[in-house]
C-alpha cells in the first residue's frame, strides 16, 4: 500500500480511506494485501454487499461467512427501526409544500418543528441516527440530504458540528455537488476558527487550555486532509487550496502535524499560473520542512529555485511523473504539472542566460530537439516572452531583460518577513516541546 496513504489514513473517515484503496487497487499489483485491508475496513461499516464481493475476490468459490449474511439482516432491521422512529419528521421533510410553508412562516427551526404533531426531540435525534445508518450503508446522497435538515434542527452545538462533518463526508463520497461540498468545508472551517468578531465574543474571559489547543490542532489537521477531496475536484479548487493552506493557522498546522500536505500545496502552486506570487513563501516552507518531509514534487521546486541545479530538476521531474500517476488526488494534474514545470525550468534558465543552446535546453526540458523548438515557439507566441529562435546558430536568444530596481527587490524580500518569523517561532516552540 502507498506510504502516503498509510500516513494519511488516520486523519480520514473509513469511507474516505476506502476511496483511496479502490484507487490503489487499480495501480498496485499486490491485490490480495489491498483486499484484506479493504475487507477489514468494510467490516466496520454497514456495506454488507460490498464486503461479500471483496470476500469473494479474496476467496473465489467460497461461500460468504455466516456472520456477513447475518449482519445483512441486522442492518435491514436497524434501518427499518430508525426510519420508523424518525417517521413523523420524515413525513414533514417529504412534503415539499408543507416544508416550504414552514420556511416562509419562519417555523422551519427546532422550536417550530417540535410544534408539529408527532415530532419530538427524540424524533429529531432519530433523524440523525437514520442518516448515520444510511451513510454507513453507502447511501451518501440520502445521508447528506437528511443531515442538512438535522443541522438546522439539532439545537446543540456539539451535535450540529458532528452532523456537519458527516454531511461533508457524504457530499465528498456522493461526488454529485462539489459546490455544496465546498460550502460545507468553509462552514466547518468557520466552526473550528470562527471569524475575528465571533472569536472575540466567544473567547472573552476564557483561557485557552492545552487540551483546547490540541483539539483545535486535531480538527484543523482532519479538515486539511478532507479538503483535498474537495479542492482537487472543484473547478476553482487549485486556487482555493492555496488560500486555505497558506493561512497562518493552517500553514502552522501543516508544519506541526502533517508536512506531507506540502506535496498538494506545491502541486497547486506549480499548476496555477495566477499564483506565482506565493512561490517564494512556498520555497521557504519546503526548505524549513525538508528534514521532516520531502518527495520528488517538493524536491523539484528546491532543485530549481534553491540550488538552480537544472540537471537535478530534470531528474526530479522524471520522478514526479510516477508520483502524479500513483496519487489519487494528483493523477488529474499530470499534464498540467509537467507543462508548467517545464515552463518553470525554461523561465529560470532564461533569467541567467542570454544565448541558450537549443539542444542543451531541450535536454534540460527532457524533450527531443524538434519537440523543444515547437514548444518554445508556442510559448514565445502565447506567453509574450521576449525571445526568438536563431535556427542557424541553433540557439534561443533572449531579448533585453528588465531587472527590478534595488528598491523593488528590498520591498519584495521584506513582504514575507512576518510569516517567516511566525513559522520560525512555531518551529522553535515545537523543538522545545520535543
Amino acid at each position: 500500500m502507498s506510504h502516503l496513504t498509510t500516513v494519511m489514513a488516520p486523519y480520514l473517515d473509513k469511507h474516505l480511506v476506502l476511496v483511496l484503496l479502490d484507487f490503489l487497487a487499480k495501480q498496485e499489483e499486490n491485490q490480495q494485501e489491498l483486499d484484506e485491508v479493504r475487507l477489514e475496513i468494510i467490516a466496520k461499516t454497514n456495506m454488507v454487499d460490498y464486503a461479500v464481493s471483496v470476500h469473494e475476490a479474496l476467496h473465489p468459490g467460497a461461500a460468504a461467512p455466516e456472520e456477513l449474511v447475518a449482519s445483512r439482516e441486522k442492518v435491514v432491521a436497524e434501518l427499518k427501526a430508525l426510519k420508523e422512529a424518525a417517521g413523523p419528521l420524515l413525513e414533514v421533510l417529504g412534503d415539499e409544500e408543507a416544508l416550504k410553508a414552514m420556511e416562509e412562516n419562519g417555523r422551519y427551526s427546532r422550536e417550530g418543528m417540535l410544534e408539529v404533531e408527532g415530532v419530538s426531540a427524540e424524533t429529531i435525534d432519530a433523524l440523525n441516527d437514520y442518516a448515520k445508518c444510511l451513510y454507513e450503508c453507502g447511501k451518501y446522497e440520502a445521508a447528506a440530504s437528511y443531515l442538512a435538515h438535522y443541522i438546522k434542527l439539532a439545537g446543540d452545538e456539539a451535535k450540529t458540528t458532528a452532523a456537519m462533518w458527516g454531511k461533508l463526508a457524504s457530499e465528498i463520497l456522493a461526488a454529485a455537488d462539489w459546490e455544496a461540498a465546498y460550502d460545507d468545508l468553509l462552514a466547518l472551517k468557520d466552526v473550528i476558527d470562527p471569524p475575528t468578531g465571533e472569536r472575540g465574543r466567544r473567547r472573552r474571559g476564557d483561557a485557552v487550555t492545552n487540551e483546547a489547543a490540541s483539539l483545535k490542532l486535531q480538527q484543523r489537521t482532519w479538515l486539511i486532509h478532507w479538503s483535498l477531496f474537495v479542492f482537487f475536484n472543484h473547478p476553482e479548487g487549485r486556487n482555493g487550496i492555496i488560500d486555505f493552506l497558506l493561512e497562518d493557522a493552517y500553514l502552522n498546522t501543516i508544519q506541526t502535524s502533517c508536512p506531507h500536505i506540502l506535496r498538494y500545496l506545491t502541486t497547486a502552486v506549480v499548476t496555477n499560473k495566477r499564483r506565482r506570487n506565493v512561490l517564494k513563501t512556498l520555497v521557504t516552507v519546503i526548505q524549513q520542512e525538508s528534514y521532516s518531509y520531502s518527495d520528488p514534487i517538493t524536491e523539484f521546486v528546491c532543485s530549481l529555485y534553491v540550488d538552480f541545479d537544472f540537471d537535478l530538476a530534470r531528474a526530479k521531474l522524471h520522478a514526479c511523473e510516477d508520483v502524479l500517476r500513483s496519487d489519487f488526488f494528483l493523477v488529474a494534474c499530470f499534464d498540467d504539472f509537467l507543462a508548467n514545470a517545464r515552463l518553470f525550468i525554461f523561465e529560470t534558465y532564461c533569467r541567467i542566460h542570454q544565448n541558450i543552446d537549443l539542444s542543451m535546453l531541450a535536454d534540460k526540458l527532457d524533450m527531443d530537439r524538434d519537440q523543444a523548438e515547437k514548444w518554445i515557439v508556442n510559448l514565445v507566441r502565447n506567453a509574450n516572452i521576449d525571445a526568438k529562435i536563431d535556427s542557424a546558430a541553433d540557439q534561443v536568444v533572449m531579448g533585453n531583460q528588465q531587472h527590478p530596481s534595488i528598491y523593488s527587490q528590498i520591498i519584495e524580500k521584506t513582504k514575507g518577513l512576518s510569516l517567516r518569523s511566525s513559522v520560525l517561532s512555531n518551529n522553535c516552540d515545537r523543538l522545545v516541546r520535543e
